[in-house]
């Protein structure tokens, strides 16, 4: 069944960009969906390959135009969006769109969109999150205390609303949360096997796996 649409948040640094890499490696007809975004290019970033970099009125534009799936201020400066138009073109080509979007805007599109499979991508403790963030911000030249800080703060609440997923998975292991993901989409495709049905159930945030629960304690423990 193409044209299924499948939302994937997480904290920024949690590592998802490399596990959504992976996961479109081992599974065919995934479309990833390139979102708009007003802020500036970062690093070796290129417009139409990590984002499309447009101006705020441009995006405006587009915002009263009715172009846009879901639609967000981060950080209180800059947009990020979803095209309408991408999940149309997916499914023109009989693949599955991969949204990759922060809390806000994935609360928009399950209202829009109720049968989307949305998945919660989290970090296994908040050190490793912060290690993350430096090494990052490092790679990027930019040693900003005060934007980690807000970054790790968005993310003890954005952990809030995990309970809105239909699944979770923390990103300790790549290969383990790739295999986990995998088994979401083919379990959603119905084209699995009982494996991949089981270990999918796993990961649903209605079970309450030990290795999510963890997670999640690490950081109440910081709270």
């Amino acid at each position: 069944m193409a044209g299924i649409l499948f939302i994937i948040s997480a904290p920024s640094g949690s590592g998802k960009s490399t596990l959504v890499s992976e996961v479109r490696r081992l599974v065919p007809g995934l479309e990833f969906s390139i979102s708009y975004t007003t802020r500036a290019p970062r690093g070796s970033e290129e417009d139409g390959r990590e984002y499309h970099f447009t101006d705020k009125p441009t995006f405006e534009r587009m915002i009263a135009n009715g172009e846009f799936l879901e639609y967000a201020t981060v950080f209180g400066n800059h947009y990020y969006g979803t095209a309408v138009s991408a999940l149309e073109h997916a499914r023109a080509q009989g693949h599955d769109l991969l949204l990759d979007i922060d809390v806000q805007g994935a609360l928009q599109v399950m209202k829009k969109v109720p049968e989307a499979v949305s998945i919660f991508i989290l970090p296994p403790t908040p050190e490793v999150l912060e290690k993350r963030l430096r090494n990052r911000s490092q790679a990027e030249g930019v040693a900003d205390e005060a934007e980690i800080e807000k970054r790790l703060s968005q993310a003890r609440t954005e952990l809030q609303q995990l309970q809105g997923y239909k699944y979770a998975l923390v990103n300790d292991l790549l290969d383990q949360a790739a295999s986990e993901m995998r088994a979401i989409v083919l379990a959603a495709r119905n084209e699995g096997n009982v494996e991949d049905a089981t270990l999918a159930a796993t990961c649903s945030t209605s079970q309450h796996s030990a290795r999510l629960d963890a997670a999640l304690a690490s950081f109440r423990a910081v709270d």
